[in-house]
């Protein structure tokens, strides 16, 4: 399984990248990732924030590999423990299918994007700036991964 992270946003601060490659690292042999940075639109005085949301859905839209399981990280969808989201990496690999989790830029999703999500998940009430997302979802990844595999990381 083939799993993929595509992330509206570029330049990530260095605490970013460097936590995200920490994580990354440590989850190579269990749920190995690449990272694809989508380009954001164009925001910003006098221009169209709906066009920007647009532009980055049919960026997003063109790098999904056929045939991919996509879960699409959104404030209104369904929010997960750390036990279920153990649960559904496990029946992910199960289905045999390559995986992609899609960080939205600045003003989240556009509704093309939310369509083709076979399952949006919230990582909670809070709004969190997409950088930081990236950071929480690959923590969490590694700790499902840790959870399935038994490994004691997680101590809930």
């Amino acid at each position: 399984m083939h799993t993929r992270i595509l992330s509206v946003g570029e330049r990530m601060p260095s605490w970013v990248s460097e936590g995200f490659a920490e994580y990354a690292k440590r989850l190579s042999h269990e749920l190995p990732l690449e990272l694809v940075e989508i380009r954001p639109g164009a925001r910003g005085k006098g221009r169209d924030v709906q066009r920007a949301i647009d532009d980055e859905a049919k960026a997003v839209l063109a790098a999904l590999p056929r045939d991919t399981h996509v879960v699409a990280l959104d404030g209104r969808g369904k929010v997960w423990s750390s036990e279920q989201l153990a649960g559904h990496l496990s029946d992910w690999r199960m289905s045999g299918r390559d995986l992609a989790f899609l960080i939205g830029g600045p003003d989240g999703h556009a509704p093309a994007v939310l369509e083709r999500a076979d399952q949006r998940w919230s990582l909670g009430a809070l709004t969190l700036p997409h950088m930081l997302v990236r950071l929480v979802l690959v923590e969490q990844l590694y700790r499902a991964a840790m959870i399935a595999a038994g490994h004691p990381y997680h101590r809930a």
